[in-house]
């Protein structure tokens, strides 16, 4: 399979291109790539480098994404292309999702997209996941796998960091049914340090996505000394609540020593239980403890009552009546 034609890309003056894909908007020169290394500039046109080359492809639980309000106890088939436009430096999936001189986004197999949705369909997975690394960077075959799984009853899952331009947004919505945003700091300062990249759109993406219908549940992944502290807490809290809404699930989950950021240690569960009541006290109605099992099932907001019990991440027993509370008949705010 040859390298695709990009989408969302408008040629200059001398043949550089501005690629409109992610918040970046990168002006690239001929024969220069774009900051995420997956875009290029051939005489003056910009290709994919990444189109239909799967560098990771799993049956996931729903709630590894993760989302609890969308499908719980179902499988999602989870694919992956290389890439990210964002240079985290605690990344769980560097070796993956950053391309060097060894993770070429060439090297991974094509997999052409009717094979995916097959795939998809034989694991009886209920939704297909483009997760692991960015999936705004392979919007090409993203939506050619997003129409065939449409077609075929499947339903299509974002796990993102959200750097999206509305462009972006306006070709994927169509297709897309929920999407988990990673809000990774809630600081300009700290976000640009750590990511390379701004807040605002990622913001600015999540109030795109819940207008136009899209599930939306976000992730804050909690470094020690980084974005943990009360300020940014209460600021992603407040965002969801005032911005968003008190019935989008904010997910705050331990971060774990990994080989290139080594230098900050685990994040003690009490953390997590702090972050917890913050989303508690701004009214939001499903907080969870991402990495702490004890704080997974779905009670509730009005009377208390255990709507969905979650065995690790694999079952979940769902509780509902008619997407409501059997005992005092609240509606739990979700896609079941």
């Amino acid at each position: 399979m040859s390298d695709h034609p990009a989408l969302l890309a408008s040629q200059l003056e001398d043949g550089k291109v501005r690629c409109e894909l992610c918040a970046h908007r990168c002006l690239i020169r001929p024969g220069q790539k774009g900051l995420c290394r997956v875009r290029e500039n051939r005489g003056g046109e910009l290709f994919s480098l990444s189109y239909g080359r799967l560098i990771a492809s799993h049956v996931d639980p729903i709630e590894k994404k993760p989302l609890y309000h969308f499908k719980p106890g179902s499988l999602s088939f989870s694919i992956a292309s290389p890439g990210c436009n964002f240079r985290c430096q605690w990344c769980q999936n560097a070796d993956i999702s950053q391309i060097s001189s060894t993770n070429e986004p060439g090297r991974p197999r094509f997999v052409a997209p009717e094979r995916v949705v097959e795939a998809a369909l034989a694991s009886k997975s209920q939704s297909i996941s483009y997760t692991y690394t960015e999936p705004t960077l392979s919007v090409e075959y993203n939506l050619s796998v997003s129409q065939m799984a449409r077609d075929a009853g499947l339903k299509n899952v974002y796990v993102t960091n959200g750097y999206m331009t509305p462009e972006m947004l306006e070709l994927s919505i169509p297709t897309l049914d929920a999407a988990n945003v990673d809000i990774k700091a809630f600081d300009e300062a700290v976000h640009r340090r750590y990511t390379g990249a701004h807040l605002q759109p990622v913001l600015d993406s999540c109030m795109a996505l819940l207008k136009a219908g899209v599930w939306l549940e976000v992730t804050t992944l909690m470094i020690p000394g980084i974005n943990d502290d009360e300020t940014q807490l209460q600021g992603v809290a407040e965002f969801i609540a005032t911005e968003l809404s008190l019935d989008v699930p904010w997910h705050v989950s331990r971060y774990f020593p990994q080989p290139q950021f080594r230098q900050i240690p685990a994040t003690p569960p009490e953390r997590i239980f702090y972050a917890m009541d913050v989303g508690r006290k701004a009214g939001l109605r499903y907080v969870y403890g991402g990495n702490l099992l004890t704080s997974t099932d779905t009670d509730c907001p009005n009377c208390g009552e255990r709507v969905v019990r979650r065995i690790g991440y694999a079952d979940a027993i769902v509780n509902l009546k008619e997407s409501a509370c059997p005992k005092c008949g609240f509606r739990i705010a979700g896609v079941w």
